[in-house]
């Protein structure tokens, strides 16, 4: 984080400057968040083992991929197509906020629907009790915390950062909180799918609750509330653009959460659980990428209106995936020669497994921090098609062969199918940057 932020400092003003300025908010908040994950991750590993652990992580999952799969985030059109308004003309941005929120919400509680009604269904192949499978139901709940890309993105017009790092503490310390009244009152697992479900609530609220105090203030002009209008009439291309970046965010995610769940189905719960630990440990380097690609698009997206070059757009993008990848490489060797000290650290010796995959999940991590940016640029220069055909392609045409790394690998096999996939879309995504965008002369 030091040598990203030395590097932002020594940096002209330009955009360049100010998504790395954005990146050092969203980091300081996520490294918090990240410190205090790491406690309630290990009480909940010690205190439920390899298996109860592995069914707490399915659960969440399972949710968590129904919300990607139906859920409809907007968060990159009201960037794209907000950011002037925002200055210009407040009416047409709340006309705008109204259209894209009542969209998400609408298919968050259709997300929530369907995954109570797919429990009973996707809960015995997941190895999970009939017990398992009532806790399930209600935490469907935790959908709703996926429900916040409209508020996230009004902040990223206004270039609240602050708040936004903010806002990744929030549900970290909520299941700490959790944890901590589990251990007093020594819990087990139904404790805990209540505690990360509360804490999914909130998580899901409090940006809403921001977003409007923010939006009162910065809009006197306009009530926040009033009737919902098509704003595709007064946006060309908004309903197109919503449909594949929706896409595209929706085949970022699948992987990643369909995964374990393929895991625990293959292999079985407990195998799940180490898988997740394995996961934990590498996320410090998955994370920074997200934030980048979040970070970067607003700035990519104010070049792109302001009429900017598309050789200005890589060059920008180029620089920052070449911070991000070399600040990465001191986290690759750490957990290239000390991934079983660390699975023991995290979950204790019944997670000592969890090191065969954790060195295979490293290095697919570090290929794929150049995913999220790559996307990002896609995304702003109006070609998102590009980002969700090689998404595409990496996630959802390579899911197939996982099932048969893990029958003839096992565990082990998940990590090669992870890192196939990273090269693949990283191939894809840069290819597809490249070609959208002038040469270098």
């Amino acid at each position: 984080m030091a040598a990203l932020l030395t590097e932002a400092a020594k940096a002209p003003s330009g955009p360049v400057r100010r998504i790395y300025e954005n990146l050092g908010l969203l980091l300081g908040g996520k490294a918090a968040a990240g410190l205090i994950s790491l406690v309630y991750v290990v009480a909940a590993a010690r205190i439920l083992g390899p298996e109860q652990y592995g069914v707490l992580v399915l659960v969440n999952y399972f949710a968590m991929l129904i919300g990607g799969l139906i859920a409809f985030p907007g968060w990159h059109a009201i960037v794209r197509y907000g950011v002037q308004p925002a200055e210009t003309d407040h009416a047409k941005l709340i006309r705008l906020l109204r259209f894209a929120g009542a969209i998400e919400l609408a298919a968050g509680v259709a997300a929530v629907v369907v995954a109570a009604l797919a429990v009973p269904l996707v809960g015995p192949l997941l190895g999970w009790s009939a017990d398992a499978q009532a806790l399930a139901v209600p935490y469907c709940f935790a959908v709703l915390a996926t429900v916040r890309a409209t508020p996230g993105g009004y902040l990223q017009i206004l270039r609240r950062f602050d708040l936004l790092a903010l806002h990744n503490l929030v549900t970290p310390v909520m299941r700490l909180l959790g944890t901590l009244i589990i251990i007093f009152f020594d819990l087990g697992l139904t404790a805990f799918l209540v505690a990360w479900l509360v804490a999914a609530l909130v998580e899901g609220a409090s940006l809403w609750i921001a977003a409007a105090y923010l939006a009162r203030r910065h809009m006197l002009d306009e009530p926040l509330l009033g009737a919902v209008a098509d704003a595709r009439r007064e946006h060309e291309g908004l309903g197109r653009f919503m449909l594949t970046a929706n896409a595209d965010i929706m085949l970022g995610d699948l992987t990643g959460r369909l995964t374990p769940l393929i895991v625990g189905a293959m292999l079985g719960p407990a195998a799940a659980g180490l898988y997740s630990i394995a996961h934990r440990a590498t996320i410090v380097i998955s994370q920074p990428a997200q934030m980048l690609g979040q970070a970067a698009y607003a700035e990519l997206a104010r070049l792109a209106a302001g009429g900017g070059a598309g050789r200005a757009i890589r060059q920008a993008l180029g620089r920052c995936l070449g911070i991000a990848l070399a600040t990465a490489l001191p986290l690759l060797v750490i957990l290239a020669f000390f991934s079983r000290e660390i699975a023991v650290l995290i979950g204790g010796q019944a997670f000592a497994g969890a090191a065969s995959v954790m060195l295979w999940l490293t290095l697919a991590r570090v290929v794929a921090m150049t995913g999220p940016p790559t996307s990002a640029a896609l995304i702003a220069i109006g070609r998102p098609g590009l980002s969700v055909t090689a998404n595409m392609i990496a996630g959802l045409g390579l899911m197939p062969l996982l099932p048969l790394f893990t029958r003839f690998a096992g565990l082990v096999g998940a990590g090669y199918h992870a890192l196939l996939q990273a090269v693949v879309a990283a191939g894809l995504l840069g290819f597809a940057l490249w070609r959208v965008t002038d040469r270098p002369q």
